[in-house]
């Protein structure tokens, strides 16, 4: 693993408020950032999502409400960051592609293009879906000429266009996917893209006239165009990173890693890396590619009404409840299904039983049993029964950090809870409220409650990037500033050491009978 890394949600499309399908991909991608700045040091890592405001869809999206177009949009941009902000995704930059410095990067890209000779003019006839805000070949739609992603049809456009030289890449792209097995992850949409990359491709379509749609970055080389929305958004990835010179731009994006939708694969997987090695640079390092979020077993469709609000869950169930369901529910690459019956199920069972009693037990007994102070060593003066839940803890931490890192989320979520399991379990076995009624057992006791304190903290400091504000109220809890939340599990919480008295921190949701 590289020591500098740049890591990018989608470019979001501005043509409605966030869903919980966005926060899906969000949360994954902020884990990931979170894991790599404890990992790499906050300075090595940047953060990229944003607003795609561009392009036919946001254009009719914004007439349908009576608006211009940048008002709509400026809307749905705020509506976004809000979201963000109360979801706690701690991007470093929030791209709009309606920014003026995007704007005159984008330009840049076009003329350099342009003067290469890899983008020229031709008239041209396609079947265009609106939705897609792209051309496809009959091959490619459903019968019908139906949009395959859709299910609408493809209208057909005559017209002049400028085209972008696709096929003149085609064999470098699948070469590179070829050699470099991870370039896709996960596999199954390596060996989609090797098919797209299978058979010769037709240029791509780089603009529209302004006579038919005008809302877009102008053509530098011609001002009766504006530039295809995807061409556009692509270079948000990079556009308002603090240096875009080529020789800054081959050192981030080799660290690249692009966290993106299963139906935009192919703009990923052949469009991107054709346009990046046009401008004489380096390919991303991984294109992370997640399924869809589907709700009540159908996917989420704004025409069917079927798109839950994130921020009313959160509302709802407070801080992480939504996060650690999709985090914990669904396997990365796999299309996940989202209900709210099985949210609570989930809330109840891991966070309010495992977690959230846990904490609650263990805090009770430190200050009943010890005054809420450590009075012993955590791992010190081991009896054969304390070995599993100090085993458990010392090797969590790395099994967790192997799972983010090969974007098992779900499992790295599983190995917190398998240590979590072994403390209640260690409980269970130890029984140090009856202990406690011993005068002399009274050290023992300590030595427990010790190591299941112990316990507390390395869970704290492992939930963090999954569950941030959780992970911030138990380190208060527990009173452990972030060195030594960061620390080992036997070298954190030392002998003298005071932690508070317990809250709840998920209340059990009774179901309506």
């Amino acid at each position: 693993m590289a020591e500098r890394i740049h890591i990018t949600t989608a470019i979001f499309y501005s043509n409605g408020p966030p869903h919980v399908g966005h926060a899906s991909e969000a949360f994954a991608t902020d884990t990931f950032a979170r894991y790599f700045r404890r990992k790499l040091g906050r300075k090595n890592v940047t953060f990229v999502t944003g607003t795609d405001e561009h392009g036919d869809k946001n254009l009719r999206a914004a007439t349908a409400q009576g608006l211009a177009p940048k008002a709509f949009v400026d809307r749905i941009a705020q509506a976004f960051r809000d979201a963000f902000a109360t979801l706690n995704i701690s991007y470093d930059f929030f791209v709009r592609t309606t920014d003026p410095v995007h704007e005159k990067f984008v330009q840049s890209m076009l003329q350099g293009a342009y003067d290469k000779g890899e983008i020229y003019y031709r008239d041209y006839q396609g079947l265009y879906c609106v939705g897609c805000e792209r051309f496809y070949t009959e091959k490619e739609l459903l019968p019908g000429n139906l949009c395959p992603a859709h299910n609408t049809p493809a209208e057909l456009i005559t017209e002049g266009n400028y085209f972008l030289r696709l096929e003149k890449y085609r064999e470098q792209i699948r070469q590179h996917v070829l050699s470099t097995p991870d370039f896709i992850r996960p596999e199954r949409y390596r060996n989609e893209a090797l098919n797209m990359l299978g058979e010769p491709l037709e240029d791509l379509c780089i603009s529209r006239p302004k006579a038919r749609m005008d809302w877009g970055i102008e053509l530098p080389f011609d001002s009766n165009y504006v530039t295809y929305v995807w061409y556009d958004a692509f270079w948000a990835y990079l556009s308002e990173l603090p240096a875009t010179d080529k020789a800054a731009l081959a050192e981030v994006l080799p660290v690249s890693e692009h966290f993106i939708g299963k139906d935009i694969l192919k703009t990923h997987a052949v469009y991107w890396p054709a346009m990046l090695l046009i401008a004489g640079l380096p390919l991303y390092r991984h294109l992370n590619v997640h399924g869809w979020m589907n709700f009540r077993g159908e996917r989420m469709s704004k025409s069917s009404g079927n798109i839950p609000d994130p921020l009313e869950y959160e509302k709802t169930y407070g801080p992480d409840v939504l996060r650690y369901f999709l985090m914990r529910e669904v396997v990365y690459g796999l299309d996940g299904d989202f209900t709210e019956e099985r949210l609570i199920e989930r809330y109840n069972a891991d966070l309010a039983n495992d977690l959230g009693n846990l904490t609650s037990r263990v805090l009770s007994m430190a200050a009943r049993y010890c005054e809420g102070e450590v009075r012993a060593a955590p791992g010190a003066a081991r009896e054969d029964v304390d070995s599993a839940i100090i085993q458990a803890f010392e090797s969590a931490p790395a099994r967790v950090g192997e799972f983010v890192e090969e974007l098992s989320f779900n499992r790295a979520l599983e190995a917190i809870w398998q240590a979590l399991d072994a403390a209640n379990k260690y409980i269970v076995a130890t029984e140090p409220f009856k202990l406690a009624k011993k005068e002399d057992a009274r050290p023992r006791v300590a030595r427990i409650l010790a190591n299941l304190l112990e316990g507390l903290r390395v869970t704290a400091d492992m939930l963090e990037p999954f569950m941030p504000a959780t992970a911030a109220k138990l380190a208060d809890l527990l009173q452990a500033d972030e060195a030594t939340l960061r620390a080992p599990y036997g070298t954190g919480l030392k002998p003298g050491h005071r932690v508070k008295p317990p809250v709840a921190l998920f209340p059990r949701i009774e179901k309506p009978k």
